[in-house]
Parts: C-alpha cells; structure tokens; sequence
C-alpha cells in the first residue's frame, strides 16, 4: 500500500530513483527486468547496484524472482513513489496527507500545493492514483479496448494510461463543465482540485429538483462538446450548496462510438433512478435524453453560424496566423533527492506545508500512450444534508 511508499520515501535518493526509473524503463520489454539491464541504465557498479536494490526489495518497492534468471519489477508502491517524487520537484505538491477514497481501481489521497503567487495559504488538493491492473492485467486488457493488441504491457501501462486519459479530457472540460480542476498528472497519478461538497449518494438534498436539473444542465453541456461521461452515476457526482461536480472521467467516450447511444441512456437512467428512488422525482428517460441530444444538435448550429458570420464578415482571413510546430513530449521521468520529504495529515485551513530542495538528473522519457476506461471509487463519507444557498433560489 501507498503507506509503506510513505514511510520510506524520505530516506529514498536520487540513485535509488534511478534505479526505480531503470526498472519502469525496462518492464516494457521484459517481464522480470535482468540486473545486467539496469546496470546498463543506472550506470552503477555492480556491488553498489546490488546493495541498493535489496534494499528496494526490503523496504517493498522493488520485487525480485531468481527464475529463471535473477530480475526485478517495481509494484504500485514503487511507481507510486516515483510519481510523488516528481510532483514534489515540480512543486505540484508540498505534502501528502489521509486516504479519503478507495476504489477497485483508484486511491485518494489529501495533499496540499503552495499558492502559485506569492501570497495565500497552501491548497488543499487530492492526488488520485490509478491502480488499474492490480489483480490481473490479462483482465483488465479484455474489457479495455483502448489498450489493444499490446501482448507485453503490463499493469504500468494500463495505469498510466487511464491517468493520461482522464488528465487529457479534464483538461478540455475544465471550467466549461463544472469538475474539479485538473493541475498535474504523472505516470498512473493526477492531481487536482479537491471536490465540493459531498458524494451525491451520500447526501440527503433539501431542494432536489434544483439539483436534478443542475446535474442534467452538466450533462447537456459536456454532450454539446462532443463527449459522454460513461461511467455517471450518484457515485461520480459530488454535490454542496450551489454547484455540482462530475468526477471520474477516464472512461469517457464521444458520440461517435458504436454505443453512444446506449451508454448515455444508462448514464442518465441512473440519476433519474437515483432521484426517483430517494426523492420520488420522476422523469421520463426517453425525454430528457432527447432533450440533451437537441440541446447538443441547437449548440452545434449556432456555432456553425457563427464561424460562417465570422468567415463572411472577413474577421477571419487566410494568413492572419501561421501554425507552428509542436513538438509532443512524453512525460517528465525526473529525480531528486528526497531527504527532506515528510508525509503528514493535516486539516486544510490550518496545514503548515514544508519546503522541498530537489536534485536533477537525466533520464529517458518513457512512450506515452492515451486511451483507458476506469471505474469511480467510494469515498469515506457520512452522509450529509445539504441545500442551495439563497442567492441560487434567487437565481
């Protein structure tokens, strides 16, 4: 578990990283990564290489198998300390703190980041660690489709890629559709905004109906965009007392796929379901799915006619830019020496985050890929009641 990541991780240094990258490296072409391998990598003698990596395997990072030759594979506490180690340096975070969900296929985490200017107090913000894999990846390969016709990839690409994807698609959401901010993503890790409020299922609502229809408003928009969440439901729903967030992304799809349809129905259904079993609200499915799909066709026209005014009125020339040339980079495989690393708990308005002095040193980037479906996870809450502030009656 991430505890014992935690508990070791401040005594970790930069060859200890690169000895961990070394074996990340290395597990895309080998089961069991030859100690040779990471010789070649590391660039570390043989005695001081083999003293390291006991200790790896000892502090539960490292995993070693002696048939039928001597090799080694990193496990989720391995990777997850090479994901923290790099949003430290990059000062996404300043501090880890308590599990606050947990999922087949996900943990939460509280964490806190220093303000981007100068003044403020630390944010409070989660890191969500994909876990994607864990039991079998030969599973999870049958139901992932994005991951394709890959023999060798282990649980480390199905993780990082549902990270890579959900990053990817808060990124286009955010602010259009009300979800939490997206900051950061590494590896099979993202780190983004804490939710608003409480888990929908967990909560008892005053004003229903308005929340209803807030929540149905989200979904209409992020149809317009040309992407269904796929996974919604009152577990994926984060409701306080004015706003709604939808959380949980990485198994998106766009009205495109062979089951759009189908899948956008079930998505409603079970807010409808929901609504109508706690509330007594009752909506026709059939309605409110044609509802968001005409919302999506009228959004859709009225933004053609408006690049077709555009275009007639001569606000938008040929030549008025050029397209530059982008590079696409994969993501930071960096290191530090993690000394002074300390993972506390702390009460978001009273944490006092500490500084970190991070080291260099060159490592390879590793092949992204994009595409991969995960499933929500619960979070420890009681459940709550909440209503709508009056300034939204107003409204």
């Amino acid at each position: 578990m991430i505890d014992q990541t935690l508990r070791v991780f401040k005594e970790l240094n930069s060859k200890d990283f690169r000895i961990l990258t070394g074996i990340e490296i290395g597990m895309k072409h080998f089961e069991w990564v030859p100690i040779d391998e990471l010789n070649k990598y590391t660039k570390l003698p043989f005695d001081k290489l083999e003293y390291r990596i006991r200790k790896l395997v000892l502090d539960k990072l490292v995993v070693r198998t002696t048939q039928p030759y001597e090799g080694f594979q990193i496990y989720f506490e391995g990777y997850d300390a090479l994901a923290l180690n790099a949003f430290v340096k990059k000062k996404s975070i300043s501090a880890i703190g308590d599990e606050i969900g947990v999922g087949k296929e996900s943990v939460i985490f509280e964490a806190i980041r220093q303000p981007e200017l100068a003044i403020g107090g630390p944010v409070p913000v989660i890191i969500k660690f994909h876990r994607e894999g864990r039991t079998s990846f030969k599973q999870v390969k049958r139901v992932r489709e994005h991951i394709g016709d890959r023999e060798h990839f282990s649980w480390i690409y199905a993780a990082r890629l549902a990270a890579q994807r959900e990053y990817e698609i808060m990124n286009k959401l955010y602010p259009k559709v009300s979800i939490p901010k997206p900051y950061d993503q590494n590896r099979h890790a993202i780190v983004m905004e804490l939710a608003k409020g409480s888990l929908l299922s967990k909560t008892r609502l005053l004003d229903p109906e308005w929340y209803l229809d807030e929540i149905l408003r989200q979904v209409k928009i992020t149809y317009s965009m040309g992407i269904i969440h796929a996974d919604l439901s009152e577990y994926n729903v984060f409701v306080s007392e004015d706003c709604v967030q939808l959380i949980d992304w990485p198994q998106y799809i766009t009205p495109e796929h062979p089951q759009a349809d189908e899948i956008l129905e079930r998505d409603v259904s079970n807010i409808l379901v929901h609504f109508y079993r706690k509330y007594g609200i009752k909506r026709e499915l059939n309605e409110t799915v044609a509802e968001i799909k005409n919302e999506a066709e009228k959004s859709a026209e009225d933004k053609k006619e408006d690049a077709e005014g555009r275009s007639e009125s001569g606000t938008v020339n040929k030549g008025d830019f050029e397209e530059e040339d982008f590079e696409e980079k994969g993501p930071e495989e960096e290191d530090f020496e993690a000394e002074n690393f300390e993972a506390e708990n702390f009460e978001a308005e009273s944490f006092e985050a500490e500084s970190f002095e991070a080291e260099n040193f060159e490592a390879e980037d590793l092949e992204t890929e994009k595409d991969l479906e995960t499933e929500d996870f619960e979070a420890k809450d009681s459940e709550k009641i909440i209503s709508k502030k009056e300034s939204s009656d107003k409204d």
